[in-house]
């Protein structure tokens, strides 16, 4: 059992689930709750790394931090997101070993699975076919991080596990309409919208000076901000419109980020590598799926964010856009053998969602 004055890095602790991790931590009464903005540290820097492991000796190490974002930013960044996350993996997995790091809990995505995964994808079924080409990079890294822990746990006996979340959504999120995921991105597009329906400028320039599109800020002209709104999908013409990449086909599930970081405090609290080693044989998929075991398609979803939001214009589905992955629905029985089960559904997470977002502007 995790000792309450053990230290704890949690490493990303500003990012969706390493902040939640953090304070889920804290309020649990561990006092050793330790993290490093990437000013502070680069977790890139294999010396700062090294430096601050012999420094701080954490017992305990959670790797949330990575670079992360959706289908465009993955596609159009293959090169930084392929370096910089086996960077950050390779310093911190192997740093801890060096150290002396108890257990390390390392956090994936569910994009390592082949693009043609049965539904719903269980753990075993990792490396058995060609991935979505999108998002191959990041996927390949993520792959390259459960394989690091599994093969140092074999060979140096180390206590490393890896959890694969579905997709994510919470407080703290990434609203930036260029690399944001899906569900966030439709929450602000539908409130921009709500807000050119009942004509509230005030309303958008608050939005835009909170979080500028490309540079554009509340300051802006109206026309500044209408053409910028356009670019990424709000647009004016025939009524009040948000535009959805795709045909809003694809099947999506989604997980509140701080149920999240509730079940990697669970595991790293009572979960260890020999609860998740099988009996005999080859040692492999030892990693554990995060993730509710229900769906929704993106145009269900759409609507259901435009009722939560009070968004009453229309949607227009861009098929000339690429859908992605069609269904990414995770099989959670292994958590669910271990004692961890979800409990927040969509339509309450998405109301959740919406008024953090409104609360922080």
């Amino acid at each position: 059992m995790m000792d309450v004055n053990s230290k704890i890095f949690v490493a990303g602790h500003r990012g969706l689930v390493g902040s939640a991790i953090k304070k889920i931590l804290e309020n649990k009464g561990y006092t050793q709750v330790i993290g490093r903005t990437s000013s502070e540290l680069n977790l890139m820097d294999q010396n700062a790394v090294a430096e601050f492991f012999k420094q701080e000796k954490p017992d305990y190490v959670i790797l949330a931090a990575a670079k992360v974002g959706g289908i465009v930013a993955n596609n159009t960044y293959r090169g930084q997101f392929i370096y910089e996350n086996l960077m950050i993996q390779n310093n911190v997995i192997h740093n801890a070993y060096l150290t002396g790091v108890k257990k390390l809990l390392f956090l994936g995505s569910t994009c390592i699975y082949p693009r043609e995964a049965p539904q719903p994808m269980p753990e075993d079924c990792l490396l058995t076919d060609v991935l979505e080409y999108t998002n191959e990079p990041y996927a390949i890294a993520k792959i390259a991080g459960i394989k690091m822990c599994e093969s140092y746990n074999l060979q140096y006996g180390t206590n490393y596990l890896s959890v694969m979340p579905t997709n994510l959504y919470g407080p703290n999120d990434n609203f930036d309409l260029e690399k944001s995921h899906v569900l966030p991105a439709l929450i602000r597009k539908n409130h921009l919208g709500k807000c050119l329906v009942s004509n509230d400028w005030e309303a958008i320039r608050k939005d835009l000076t909170k979080r500028p599109i490309e540079g554009v800020d509340g300051k802006a002209s109206e026309s500044e901000i209408l053409t910028i709104l356009k670019k990424y999908g709000i647009t004016t013409k025939d009524g009040i419109a948000v535009e959805i990449w795709g045909s809003g086909k694809p099947m999506r599930e989604f997980l509140w980020s701080e149920e999240m970081a509730e079940a990697c405090v669970y595991v790293i609290e009572n979960i260890d590598f020999k609860d998740v080693k099988p009996a005999n044989g080859e040692v492999r998929n030892t990693h554990i799926n995060i993730g509710t075991g229900k769906e929704i398609s993106i145009k269900d979803l759409a609507y259901l964010v435009g009722e939560k939001v009070g968004f009453t214009g229309k949607f227009v589905f861009n098929a000339d856009k690429p859908d992605g992955t069609m269904r990414k629905l995770t099989d959670p029985t292994k958590i669910h053998e271990l004692g961890w089960k979800h409990k927040i559904e969509i339509d309450e997470g998405i109301a959740r969602m919406y008024e953090w977002y409104v609360e922080n502007l």
